[in-house]
């Protein structure tokens, strides 16, 4: 079986990869099993640049907030700025400390300097401005959208002045209050001023939605595609905020939902631009329902990558990764029942295997899950392994890569 599987295996590069699928997709989707160290990305930089030189591709989208990845992009389309704000101010989730992170912005950066527009690489963030802890004010996204059409619509046909926003939002601390994702007591979320703000948010897509024919003619393409994300994230935001709020036993799954309902879009709208690569963890990419336990309770919901392939089919394709050991973080050699121990045995450092081809070899014989001793890794499901495109292997993670602290 392991010469089966050997022969399976290809390099790690965008013309393997490519041979992997019918054609080439508009989102390539690359997840990691975990954060926190650089090989992983490492990695990415290096298929992105292939795919840029080899495929066309012109985009990469990452898990960051959204409105952030603007700070990103400015940077690397036109030098808004430095290199070092933009890893301070351009990344959520803490990602502006990857080596690898400011690596991939650097390049871009050099990449399109002095090349016309149409050529430049764009930076994308997808995640929606939601931390672990809390949730961003709907300030900014709502704002945003409202300014962008006041200065290109009759003003009469606004549902609001500025002034009624920012009365409505009142102090941004409120909103983002992190006792509110575990007590939904402490929420503003259903609030008569936010729910009259969802209203708003509504009338304000609805009205950018009627004025399309004006508004991409009076515009520039990009400052349309900010403008329609502002939308989505108020709408996104206000009804997460909303949900916050909820007592029910429906409040995670919701949350959850919605965070994948956001990215998904936002993952959409990039497709529309062009082939992107798109990097995050697997569980966010994957076509199967995402799962996950808080206390007694099972939680399962759609993932972004379940609703985009739903969406675009052989326009999306997913390569999971999976690592053989992060010693310095208590992963340690899997063992050989389980698909990283197959794959482990190979001894090669890193390389792809064509997923559907892998368990077509394996047949009946379905390996155990892997157990992982550190919670920060995602070991792959044997019983979601065809639903791959392929399987990106990492044999060994070592130490001095992290860019999480290793405790």
């Amino acid at each position: 079986m392991t010469t089966d599987i050997h022969d399976a295996v290809q390099v790690v590069e965008a013309a393997s990869v490519m041979g992997l699928l019918p054609a080439r997709p508009r989102l390539l989707a690359l997840g990691e099993p975990s954060y926190g160290e650089n090989v992983p990305l490492d990695l990415r930089n290096e298929l992105f640049r292939q795919l840029v030189e080899r495929d066309g591709y012109q985009t990469i989208a990452i898990e960051s907030d959204c409105l952030m990845g603007l700070i990103v992009d400015d940077y690397v389309t036109s030098g808004t700025g430095t290199l070092d704000e933009v890893m301070e101010r351009g990344f959520s989730h803490g990602f502006g400390a990857s080596a690898a992170n400011r690596e991939l912005v650097s390049w871009m950066r050099a990449y399109n300097h002095g090349r016309p527009a149409s050529h430049r690489l764009r930076f994308a963030g997808f995640d929606g401005p939601l931390e672990i802890t809390a949730a961003a004010s709907p300030r900014q996204a709502l704002t945003a959208l409202h300014a962008y059409l006041i200065a290109r619509v009759d003003a009469g046909l606004l549902p609001c002045t500025a002034e009624t926003l920012d009365r409505l939002l009142g102090a941004d601390d409120r909103w983002t209050d992190p006792a509110a994702m575990m007590d939904p007591s402490r929420s503003v979320g259903r609030t008569p001023e936010a729910e009259q703000l969802r209203l708003l948010a509504d009338d304000l897509v609805t009205l950018f939605d009627t004025q399309t024919p004006h508004l991409v003619a009076v515009s520039s393409r990009d400052d349309w595609d900010r403008a329609r994300l502002y939308g989505r994230t108020a709408t996104g935001l206000l009804g997460y905020h909303r949900w916050l709020a909820d007592p029910s036993p429906a409040r995670m799954r919701w949350l959850l939902a919605l965070r994948a309902s956001m990215m998904a879009a936002n993952l959409l709208a990039i497709a529309e631009r062009g082939p992107a690569l798109v990097h995050a963890h697997n569980a966010h990419l994957a076509r199967d329902p995402s799962t996950m336990r808080m206390g007694d309770l099972p939680l399962e919901w759609w993932s972004a990558g379940a609703i985009v392939s739903a969406r675009l089919g052989e326009d999306y394709a997913f390569l999971a990764t999976a690592l053989g050991t992060i010693r310095h973080r208590g992963v340690h050699a899997p063992p050989a029942d389980t698909i990283e121990g197959l794959l482990y045995a190979l001894g090669e450092d890193r390389y792809v295997v064509d997923a559907r081809r892998l368990a077509a070899v394996l047949g009946d014989a379905t390996p155990a899950p892997r157990e992982s001793a550190w919670f920060g890794y995602s070991p792959l499901d044997p019983a979601r392994l065809a639903s791959n495109d392929g399987i990106v292997f990492v044999k060994d993670i070592p130490a001095g890569q992290a860019w999480w602290p290793v405790s």
